[in-house]
């Protein structure tokens, strides 16, 4: 039987913000250094979606202390419903935000006691992202400003974050200050303001993947996709390898975006598309963090 890792919830707060944020990390103790791997959701996700906590523990049972954060204003509040409820600070997310957030957590995993993980258990030389979605486009740009970086994963990745909707609903959008987009899930109705779009065009050079992933990614970086994405097409993908041609490139046959995953997910085993992918992950984690 696999030891069942310990699960450690901590809390982060940025000096660019006042909303607390939660954390948590998985690992097996043995007094081992052992390599840090950060996930970060994607869009409408959190850290607890779906099968996310059962891949935390495949991966702590391989020897790999594994962190995963609930983005800021992703529409969870600490110590609320564990969903998205905070519909407001949904709406004044941006993808600047995002890149601090993710540095805000990189800079508490330094501090042991703010994390609660002992420092004998981890060897931050040996860090990786692992990013899903909307997450694998943030990873991509944070390995590409933070050295500390040493490997990126993506799983069905956006490739670029320029907003770029059509005229009509652009000029609609500044007009009104809102647009609204649907939750299929829980059809809830979710405000994005148009702040989004003004923090891109404020700091377009920090996000702008294409160039980044062109000209400044300079880590190892494996690009996962499924197939049959009906979200992320598939074609993002083989985008993303053109630009970096000495990444690595695994496409799924037959996975679709969620890699078999929904939410809430009530079986104890990962998915097997989920498997495949954390399987594939792993190797080349081993492979390239040494």
């Amino acid at each position: 039987m696999p030891v069942a890792p310990i699960r450690l919830d901590f809390h982060l707060s940025s000096t660019r913000h006042s909303r607390s944020f939660a954390a948590d990390a998985r690992y097996v103790p043995d007094g081992q250094p052992k390599p840090v791997v950060v996930f970060v959701h994607g869009f409408k996700g959190f850290k607890d979606w779906g099968h996310f906590n059962l891949l935390a523990d495949y991966f702590a049972q391989q020897a790999v202390v594994f962190v995963k954060l609930n983005l800021s204003h992703n529409g969870l509040v600490v110590g609320g419903t564990g969903d998205l409820e905070d519909l407001e600070a949904f709406g004044q997310n941006n993808f600047s935000l995002e890149l601090d957030d993710i540095g805000t957590l990189l800079d508490c995993l330094e501090q042991p006691t703010a994390t609660g993980i002992p420092a004998a258990e981890t060897d931050l030389t040996r860090l990786a992202l692992i990013g899903h979605s909307r997450g694998g486009g943030l990873v991509l740009l944070k390995a590409a400003e933070d050295p500390r970086i040493q490997a990126v994963v993506t799983w069905a990745a956006v490739n670029n974050i320029n907003p770029n909707w059509p005229q009509e609903l652009m000029q609609q959008w500044e007009q009104q200050g809102v647009y609204y987009v649907e939750n299929s899930r829980t059809k809830q109705q979710l405000p994005l303001y148009y702040q989004i779009v003004e923090d891109y065009h404020a700091n377009r050079l920090r996000l702008d993947i294409p160039h980044i992933v062109r000209r400044k990614l300079h880590q190892p970086l494996l690009i996962l996709h499924g197939d049959q994405d009906e979200t992320v097409p598939v074609q993002r993908a083989h985008e993303l390898k053109d630009w970096k041609p000495d990444a690595e490139l695994l496409l799924l046959p037959a996975v679709t975006h969620n890699f078999g995953g929904s939410h809430p997910w009530q079986s104890k085993h990962l998915p097997a598309e989920a498997q495949q992918a954390a399987a594939a992950t792993l190797d080349f984690l081993r492979r390239t963090l040494k």
